[in-house]
């Protein structure tokens, strides 16, 4: 028997050119996919540069706003820092938050300290749940926003009154708090304006409150000739002679204790949409790994050459990496062949007991050694490509040795 053999280049093993033909799709929607987000990216950064900044003229800052007060006898100072903004709230004194989920847990409950009892006005702008319920204690986000952007005051507030409609449509809030609740949608308000009952009126008339608005759109300079945005934006930040406009920033480092860790900085909801995520992937598997019942045989159309039967499952095999049920068809199909060959009935050519003695008295001396022959046709799996085709070569040598006369 010969144990030695050359191992031939297969046929089914790509090649270079095959590989990139295969794979030019994926890298070219890969590299669409990169370039369309550095250009999202560029414009957004672009567009949203100076985001809510009083100084800033981009079409989302609000230089605007900033600048009418400053017509009407209002100064606006930017802070950015906690310390900064508690320093400035008092009853003579409007303190706008711009981002207020940016501050942590510690630092919106130190700013809603400092301005209770301050007797001045604090303008929330678009709190999240989290957020709003720290410096608005009574008051909470409802998940749904809301559906229109545009909305009529149906409230008692001057303020509203005069301003009529305006881009307020956004974060939706209820209270059991006394409260003037305006631009209502589905019920709930996007405007609150809770008084503060621990101080008393100023000189000019105004008690302390809180405002908590569910958009920034009033205060963009893109949207402030519309509606009623630039009337109610003026007369919500110029109740007081001095507006200090808190920005968060990188410089207001947050206490060691209180940084956010990685699940902190995920939005609201993130737990819900990972879960819906894979059920979604779990419903897409079962679909398409679903099974109508047991493999019909059918017969072809047409006749197949046997080369290509052969080459075709042979890349099925290679590509499942299916070595051992390979082998396995290689030695059964050499062992049905092999035991007519050496008068042993096929029903028994997959017992070694019967075949393995047959078989090693047809070939004689070296060529009949039992144990080789045990390992060669009962033996275990190949473990790669190379040792699959040495087992296929001396599977072939063998049945030439025994067919010869």
């Amino acid at each position: 028997m010969t144990t030695e053999a050359t191992l031939p280049t297969t046929a089914a093993s790509p090649t270079a050119r095959q590989v990139w033909t295969r794979a030019r799709g994926i890298a070219l929607a890969l590299v669409l996919l990169l370039v369309g987000a550095v250009a999202i990216a560029v414009v957004r950064s672009d567009a949203r540069h100076g985001e809510l900044d009083p100084r800033s003229a981009d079409p989302y800052g609000s230089r605007a706003v900033a600048e009418l007060l400053a017509d009407r006898g209002v100064s606006t100072r930017v802070v950015t820092t906690l310390d900064e903004a508690r320093a400035a709230a008092g009853p003579d004194t409007t303190l706008l938050v711009a981002v207020p989920d940016l501050l942590t847990e510690r630092q919106q409950t130190r700013l809603h300290s400092a301005t209770t009892g301050s007797g001045g006005r604090t303008v929330l702008v678009a709190p999240g749940g989290p957020a709003v319920e720290r410096l608005a204690p009574g008051v909470t986000a409802d998940p749904a926003l809301s559906v229109d952007s545009t909305l009529a005051p149906a409230c008692d507030l001057p303020a509203a009154r005069r301003a009529g409609s305006a881009d307020t449509g956004g974060i939706r809030y209820s209270t059991h708090l006394e409260s003037d609740a305006c631009y209502p949608s589905r019920r709930l308000a996007t405007l609150l304006r809770i008084p503060d009952p621990s101080t008393e009126a100023s000189a000019e008339g105004s008690p302390g409150d809180t405002v908590v608005l569910g958009a920034r759109d009033i205060l963009f300079n893109n949207h402030l000739d519309e509606h009623g945005n630039a009337s109610l934006a003026l007369q919500l930040l110029g109740s007081r002679d001095h507006l200090v406009w808190y920005l968060p920033s990188l410089s207001d480092l947050p206490d060691p204790d209180d940084e956010r860790g990685f699940f902190d900085l995920l939005p609201s909801g993130w737990l819900w949409g990972t879960l819906q995520l894979f059920v979604a992937a779990a419903l897409a598997a079962l679909w398409r790994a679903r099974r109508l019942g047991p493999l019909v045989p059918e017969k072809l159309p047409v006749a197949i050459r046997a080369s290509e039967t052969v080459e075709g499952r042979a890349r099925l095999y290679r590509k499942a990496n299916a070595r051992d049920r390979a082998a396995t068809a290689l030695r059964s199909a050499t062992r049905t062949r092999l035991a007519p060959l050496v008068g042993v009935p096929v029903t028994q050519a997959d017992s070694p007991e019967s075949l393995l003695p047959a078989l090693s008295a047809h070939l004689h001396g070296a060529h009949g050694d039992g144990q080789a022959l045990h390992t060669l046709l009962f033996g275990p799996p190949p473990g790669d490509d190379a040792a699959l085709i040495a087992l296929a070569d001396q599977l072939d040598a063998l049945e030439r040795e025994v067919r010869r006369p």
